[in-house]
């Protein structure tokens, strides 16, 4: 896809991107607020954003949901899965059963 293809769009923050689809989310606000450390930074932008808009934040919020629940949030694909039962072994938990 070109350029020309896409819609030049300015974010609230004053920066410049082109989209092709409807998603207003701006690439560059998105990079600045990535978690540096944490396992909210080991994710994909639409997988991290998947779960904060679903207020799981932390591996204690995460352990009470299933994978079958966390995979349905919109966002959320299997890739994640590995990363997030990775984390979730290293403190000691696990998705619910």
């Amino acid at each position: 896809m070109t350029a020309s293809e896409k819609n030049l769009r300015t974010c609230k923050q004053g920066h410049q991107y082109y989209k092709s689809s409807d998603c207003p989310t701006c690439p560059t606000c998105e990079q600045e607020r990535k978690p540096a450390h944490g396992f909210l930074s080991v994710l994909s932008a639409p997988a991290r954003r998947a779960l904060e808009n679903n207020r799981v934040t932390t591996l204690q919020q995460l352990s009470n949901f299933t994978e079958k629940e966390i995979l349905q949030f919109h966002g959320m694909g299997p890739s994640s899965l590995p990363k997030l039962r990775k984390a979730l072994e290293e403190e000691g938990l696990s998705f619910k059963p």
